[in-house]
C-alpha cells in the first residue's frame, strides 16, 4: 500500500495505490494522519489506483471525514472502482461523501 499526500489546485490530496486492508491498515493511517490537521482546505482522496478496501480502511475514510466536517471542510472521493465503490454502497459509505 502506498499513500501519497500533496497539496494541488488548492486541494490537499491523498493517493493510494494497492490494497487497504487490515495489514496495511496501521500504516496508511499514519501516512494519512495530516490530513485530519488540515484547515482551509477540502480533502481529495484519489482512489484510482486502490484495489481493495477493508473496514479499517474505511474507518480511516470516516475518521477523516468527521475531522474535515469539524473544521468546516468536505472530503471528496476521486477515480473509485467499481470493486470498492461496491463496498462504500454495502456499507452506507456512499451516503457519507461526495464522489467525483
Amino acid at each position: 500500500m502506498k499513500t501519497t499526500i500533496q497539496e494541488q489546485d488548492g486541494y490537499m490530496v491523498a493517493v493510494l495505490e494497492g490494497s487497504l486492508d487490515t495489514a496495511a491498515a496501521a500504516e496508511t493511517e499514519k501516512a494519512m494522519s495530516p490530513l485530519n490537521d488540515v484547515e482551509g482546505k477540502n480533502i481529495i482522496i484519489d482512489c484510482s489506483e486502490l484495489e481493495y478496501i477493508s473496514s479499517s480502511g474505511l474507518r480511516i475514510f470516516l475518521e477523516i471525514l468527521q475531522n474535515a466536517q469539524e473544521k468546516g471542510g468536505k472530503v471528496y472521493i476521486k477515480g473509485i472502482k467499481d470493486k470498492v465503490r461496491s463496498i462504500f454502497t454495502i456499507t452506507g459509505f456512499s451516503n457519507l461523501f461526495d464522489f467525483m
